[in-house]
């Protein structure tokens, strides 16, 4: 490819759209129910799942990347039980 290609690709590329989250099973911690859903993105797995506890849900997103879906659910329910011992009900 030459020089000219390669930045012409650059400049005329569509921007990829977002993959739709991967649900990963759900765990229960303190009466909430935890459930990953790790995002793909462009270099890795972006944090991100649900946080429910009877009818009320909070969406959880995090800036954090990680290499593999797995490593991005284990770490999504780390710090959604983190946030649950801090904030409690608070949350919603």
């Amino acid at each position: 490819m030459s020089l000219f290609s390669s930045i012409k690709s650059i400049f005329s590329s569509a921007p990829s759209s977002p993959k739709e989250p991967e649900i990963l099973p759900s765990e229960e911690y303190q009466g909430f129910t935890i459930t990953p859903a790790p995002i793909q993105e462009d270099g890795g797995y972006r944090v991100n799942g649900l946080i429910t506890k009877g009818d009320r849900q909070h969406d959880f997103i995090r800036a954090d990347m990680l290499p593999s879906s797995d490593s991005c659910g284990v770490e999504m329910v780390r710090k959604a039980k983190q946030m649950i011992d801090q904030q409690g009900d608070g949350i919603f």
